[in-house]
């Protein structure tokens, strides 16, 4: 058997890696690790990716469960162009300084927004606080400035004149509160025009076939309380 992705769509680093490989042309099979239902809890998950998290990656004997490693990985093995992660010395330290700083600032806090705002109230049934809501949508605009002062500026795309893993990241982290409902482009215009750029270039088509589980977030039907008993620490862990 030939390369596996687990993913669910839900899931941003999962969005990130399903866009790359369609628009690149990369053969997979898609394997769907529902996290709503549980799936990546399972035994039989586990075997793949003991951390029980998406997305992983198989490719026959070789298992990766990292969404930055995994990019790096397709970006080497299927020779994609060299836009996506430059030769150029100073264009790729760029690429990996935005996927070292994600991780902490924008994704942290686009995941907080989505979770804040529609999961725990909708999906696992929990209260937050309108304090802290604020609070996390206060951080969230905070991290939004940067993205855009220190590394978008007044580029075409966040490492330069074409399109690379970054913005790609990027995009699919701003995509958790929009689903939620956040306005995140407004008042940003440069952040919108760039939000643009982005679509048009990996296919706009593409773009909204792997974002429609994200905008219909808000439409998740409540967790059967057992499983809620097993999720909830899990969440509460991954979002403070």
């Amino acid at each position: 058997m030939g390369l596996e992705l687990y993913l669910d769509l839900l899931s941003q680093p999962c969005r990130a890696i399903y866009i790359f490989a369609k628009k690149n042309g990369i053969p997979f099979e898609l394997r769907t690790a529902d996290l709503r239902k549980g799936q990546h809890l399972s035994c039989a998950f586990a075997q793949v990716n003991p951390l029980q998290k998406v997305p992983a990656l198989k490719d026959r004997d070789f298992i990766l469960t990292e969404s930055v490693a995994i990019l790096l990985y397709l970006t080497r093995k299927y020779k994609v162009p060299d836009h996506w992660y430059p030769q150029d010395l100073q264009a790729c330290a760029q690429v990996d300084e935005y996927l070292a700083w994600q991780h902490t600032t924008l994704r942290r806090n686009c995941l907080r927004a989505l979770w804040h705002k529609v999961m725990l109230p909708v999906f696992m049934g929990e209260l937050v606080s309108p304090e802290t809501l604020g609070t996390t949508l206060a951080e969230l605009d905070v991290t939004l400035q940067v993205l855009e002062d220190k590394f978008l500026q007044s580029k075409a795309f966040l490492a330069g004149p074409h399109i690379s893993l970054a913005d790609l990241v990027a995009i699919t982290e701003l995509m958790h509160p929009v689903g939620a409902g956040c306005q995140v482009f407004e008042g940003r215009p440069k952040l919108a025009a760039w939000c643009q750029r982005v679509e048009a270039a990996v296919r706009e088509v593409l773009f909204q076939e792997a974002h429609e589980v994200i905008l219909k977030a808000k439409d998740s039907q409540p967790v059967d309380p057992t499983l809620k008993q097993k999720l909830l620490p899990k969440v509460l862990a991954m979002i403070q």
